[in-house]
């Protein structure tokens, strides 16, 4: 049996090749990667999950595949990630929380409710001082799920180290939590 974390509704877990498909969909989704850089190939959304899944069988944790526990079905990820120190992100070295469901799970609370299940991992199992997460300016609806996990911006705007200058999604936010301010 593989290790997953459960809320009501969610379970997160490893990754399947069955999951390949709907990542890859909903990766070349333009609604969903409306706040990305860029949608992904089906060799970039592949590459992109295989990263994923190593980082989770390597360190024990990661973005993780989120299922909707009631059919199985694969919603897209949740999940932590390691921010290293030469990053270009402001605070870091840190762990970040961060998730991407397709767009039928949206409007449902599912990213709130997952995103509890990782940030209760973060500071339960990893003893993280905090859990940061960042968007682009423009990604409000990110930004909601942000707050209603507890997270409060840090009011240190900088532009994405991976993004050209020009690029209109340049300018990203920083929130956090600390874990006192974390209420299960």
């Amino acid at each position: 049996m593989e290790n997953s974390l459960e809320s009501e509704r969610i379970r997160l877990r490893q990754w399947r090749d069955s999951d390949l498909d709907e990542y890859a969909r909903l990766c070349g989704d333009p609604h969903v990667m409306r706040f990305f850089a860029a949608r992904l190939s089906r060799q970039e959304s592949d590459e992109q999950a295989a990263l994923i899944r190593t980082l989770i069988t390597d360190r024990g944790w990661g973005f993780w595949a989120a299922e909707l526990k009631e059919t199985g079905e694969f919603m897209g990820f949740v999940g932590l990630h390691r921010q290293d120190a030469d990053s270009g992100i402001p605070e870091a070295p840190f762990v970040e929380i961060g998730w991407r469901l397709a767009a039928e799970y949206w409007g449902k609370g599912y990213a709130p409710e997952a995103a509890r299940v990782a940030l209760k991992y973060a500071f339960e199992t990893l003893d993280a001082p905090a859990v940061y997460a960042f968007t682009t300016l423009t990604n409000e609806p990110s930004q909601r799920v942000m707050r209603k996990i507890g997270m409060v911006n840090v009011n240190q705007d900088f532009d994405h180290p991976k993004l050209p200058s020009d690029h209109p999604l340049i300018r990203h936010c920083l929130y956090k939590i600390a874990r006192e301010q974390w209420c299960e």
